[in-house]
């Protein structure tokens, strides 16, 4: 009788599992639950406490206390200091990223060309996306833009002696920062060199017959077909760029005279320095509300100059 219960129990298990395994949906939904699992336990339930926290005045050691809109008062009204690192953060973007895109964009047409060592040469432009963010470069353009920098060494070389720190002047400290982000053009780069792949070579050749010169074929082919690249390309920039704090806590420290004061890092001092977490979830709410409207506004005027070939 034993022996029969646990055949037939063997049997129920064979055949739920076979059940499973040929339900595509049930198979779907075990595949995907890490990430479901992931997804909520990493981004919905943080960004969930964030928005609670940025109504409460919390200090990370204590509990909480629920003090309404308070601290988006107090940024508006009065912080001097949120109104500078916005500002300064806004100005970094709307240099640094067109910069960052524009350089990608040439190299990027320069590298097209299938010649000996294009692919050592690609590599060797994305390096710099790759450690770019990292401490020791941070160090490194520390000490290239300091106080007896190798840029003053260069131009003492040139006959033009200058003596001071450019990360230590507030006039040059955020456009030190600048180069650093144009330097790390790889990864766009890379984007637009795979969207110059996919424009068919027969247009080329047809604007050539016709007597197009490099310039008109660039204009008229290779710009408009790359517009949906550019589109990408500028949303995930400006998406980075809203969110730099490396360079500014490790190189200027968001000095001299809060001129490299970037919205993270003040953010991250309120949070972490002041104990102000309360606070801090605030502002990055703020912050995520101005890169919403940002991307809206991009993805709004995309009509106007983007150009899809399914369009004709």
């Amino acid at each position: 009788m034993a022996d029969s219960r646990t055949a037939a129990t063997e049997t129920s298990r064979q055949g739920l599992w076979s059940r499973i395994v040929n339900n595509d949906n049930i198979c779907g939904y075990i595949f995907i639950a890490p990430f479901i699992i992931g997804f909520l336990v990493f981004t919905i339930i943080p960004m969930g406490a964030s928005l609670f926290l940025s109504f409460t005045k919390y200090d990370i050691l204590g509990a909480p206390q629920w003090i309404g809109l308070q601290n988006f008062k107090t940024m508006f009204t009065q912080d001097p200091k949120f109104w500078k690192s916005f500002w300064v953060t806004v100005k970094y973007v709307f240099i640094a990223i067109p910069l960052r895109l524009l350089f990608a964009l040439m190299i990027a047409l320069v590298l097209s060309k299938d010649t000996k060592g294009t692919s050592f040469y690609r590599a060797s432009y994305y390096l710099p996306s790759l450690i770019g963010g990292s401490i020791a470069i941070a160090v490194l353009w520390k000490r290239i833009f300091g106080t007896g920098s190798v840029i003053n060494s260069l131009l003492a070389m040139l006959g033009i002696n200058i003596n001071y720190s450019w990360i230590g002047n507030p006039k040059t400290a955020l456009l030190t920062l600048i180069i650093l982000a144009v330097w790390q053009f790889g990864s766009p780069m890379l984007i637009f060199l795979s969207g110059i792949k996919q424009i068919p070579r027969s247009y080329y050749e047809a604007a050539r017959i016709d007597g197009a010169s490099g310039g008109a074929c660039f204009f008229r082919i290779t710009l408009p077909l790359l517009t949906p690249v550019i589109f990408f390309n500028l949303i995930m920039q400006m998406i980075t760029g809203f969110m730099v704090f490396t360079q500014g806590y490790i190189i200027t420290e968001g000095g001299p005279l809060d001129s490299t004061l970037f919205y993270a890092l003040y953010m991250y001092r309120q949070s972490f320095t002041y104990y102000n977490m309360g606070y801090g979830c605030a502002m990055a709410w703020f912050m995520l509300v101005i890169i919403a409207i940002m991307t809206s506004i991009v993805f709004k005027s995309s009509s106007a100059w983007v150009y899809y070939e399914s369009m004709e």
